[in-house]
């Protein structure tokens, strides 16, 4: 038996029942990884894997993640690990200490059997511009479509079954909607809900640490190792954290849940539409309320532009550090001014740069009060309008994508159209708002899966995990895996 194919809950009962060992586990998981054809990783941790493994407490044999290997995306960082962002200009970079979130899963016995590859530094959202390359859909076994990003590694990694579990980051929707182009669960939680120490800061205002898993309870489970204040980062929150998994109560009666019509009417992809709607009407059947709601069409086109300007504006400052000076391979130069130059001008891509360019230019003091500015007084209407609806319902809920996994040739596809700018950059309010939104599957076209997605209040998780798990009853897609026949 594949038991890295099963859920986290069921590899932990073959642990317990003694049918596999962890250390068979991490073996499994290791060889998988080096004969991955998708491109995932950045560095395959043998020896580190194996000595972690050698060296499990058996008084943790009751947690959950006990010897269940894992993998991190590569802006995590680890401690004698390289972590490189998937960028030229951190190659080789090796971190002196530990991000809070690859400890708090160590702690409990989790093992990293890798680095995953993502786009350079978490920018791009296709998976298709980190320093290795692009990163193929498991899905497809021709190379030929995207997995999406920027967490495409940890996205393939887990859809393919080489673990049971990935961790990824999200800012505008780097997990959820690669989840939804893998057939996985992806979630991020509230914003501060979980540490960002040791997490490569993009935009520090939308960032989130999220991850992908196989299924809603399995996504429960890691929530509650990593929720919780962490005194190293002033951001998380004080809340105290729900056990996520015991108040799982898979029924919809009484909810009311929104759709919002803008973003359904830009999907052209009328299967994708069908089988939302059968959900949809699935879940009325169960009792739920679900109301289509208006939103100002303005507002809906103002989300990638918005999202682009601050998220932009933000990482220019936030990389700022990234000179070749104090780490990553250093440049010849006869001065500092030339050295940082020429790093930079060789160690980014050309869309980073773009995205330097773009934050720069709208953080010019002629130029904050039209373009900075504007982009943040927009995003106080976004968030102030989906805060008023999510007053009257318990959640929204939206398809995740407009179409299955895009193929690789079509990245630079129309950025105009409202298919483009609204259904297929909607996520990012939930980054506005720092907002918990689970992506899960929905369906197939030809083969390939499309998910749903959706969006509660802050800081009540432990709802939007019981709306989603219903759904994914209704579905009944938990755990699919890609087949390995590439």
């Amino acid at each position: 038996m594949d038991y890295l194919k099963l859920s986290i809950s069921e590899i932990h009962k073959a642990i317990l029942a003694g049918e596999v060992s962890p250390k068979e586990l991490i073996l499994s998981a290791l060889k998988k990884a080096h004969e991955d054809k998708n491109n995932a990783f950045e560095y395959i941790c043998d020896k580190e894997a194996l000595e972690q493994v050698e060296n499990l407490n058996e008084n943790q044999k009751n947690n959950l993640l006990y010897g269940i290997p894992f993998v991190l995306k590569d802006n995590f960082s680890t401690k004698d690990i390289p972590t490189t962002g998937s960028s030229n200009i951190l190659n080789g970079y090796v971190p002196i200490y530990s991000s809070e979130v690859y400890l708090r899963l160590v702690e409990q016995g989790a093992i990293l059997i890798g680095k995953t590859t993502m786009d350079e530094l978490a920018m791009g959202g296709t998976g298709t511009t980190g320093h290795k390359g692009v990163t193929y859909n498991p899905w497809d076994k021709t190379n030929s479509r995207l997995v999406g990003g920027s967490s495409c590694g940890s996205a393939a990694a887990s859809s393919a079954g080489i673990v049971p579990f990935a961790i990824g980051s999200d800012t505008g929707d780097s997990v959820r909607k690669p989840a939804s182009y893998v057939g996985l669960v992806g979630f991020k939680p509230t914003w501060g809900r979980i540490s960002r120490y040791g997490m490569f800061p993009f935009a520090t205002s939308l960032d989130h640490v999220a991850f992908f898993t196989r299924n809603v309870e399995d996504s429960a489970t890691i929530l509650k190792v990593l929720a919780g204040r962490d005194d190293k980062d002033s951001t998380s929150s004080f809340k105290p954290v729900d056990d996520y998994c015991s108040q799982l109560n898979a029924n919809l009666k009484g909810k009311k849940i929104a759709l919002i019509k803008g973003i359904n009417d830009c999907i052209n992809d009328t299967l994708i539409l069908d089988t939302f709607n059968k959900v949809v009407e699935l879940a009325k059947q169960e009792g739920a309320t679900i109301d289509l709601v208006e939103i100002d069409n303005k507002l809906l086109k103002a989300i990638y532009p918005t999202y682009i300007v601050i998220s932009c504006a933000e990482a220019t400052s936030n990389n700022a550090n990234l000179d070749g000076i104090k780490f990553g391979p250093r440049a010849e130069g006869e001065s500092y001014e030339q050295i940082v130059f020429n790093n930079r001008t060789n160690g980014f891509s050309e869309l980073i740069k773009r995205r330097f360019v773009i934050g720069s230019y709208s953080l010019l003091k002629e130029n904050q009060n039209d373009l900075f500015l504007r982009a943040q007084r927009c995003r106080h209407l976004i968030v102030n309008t989906i805060n008023n609806v999510l007053d009257e319902y318990d959640a929204i809920l939206t398809p995740a994508t407009p179409s299955v996994a895009p193929l690789i040739s079509s990245v630079s596809s129309d950025k105009l159209s409202n298919e483009y700018l609204i259904a297929d950059n909607h996520l990012a309010i939930a980054n506005f708002g720092g907002l918990p939104s689970i992506t899960i599957p929905c369906g197939f076209e030809n083969g390939l899966p499309f998910g749903l997605n959706l969006t509660g209040k802050a800081f009540e998780e432990t709802k939007l995990y019981s709306i989603a798990k219903r759904f994914e009853d209704i579905t009944g897609l938990a755990n699919i895996v890609a087949k390995e026949d590439k």
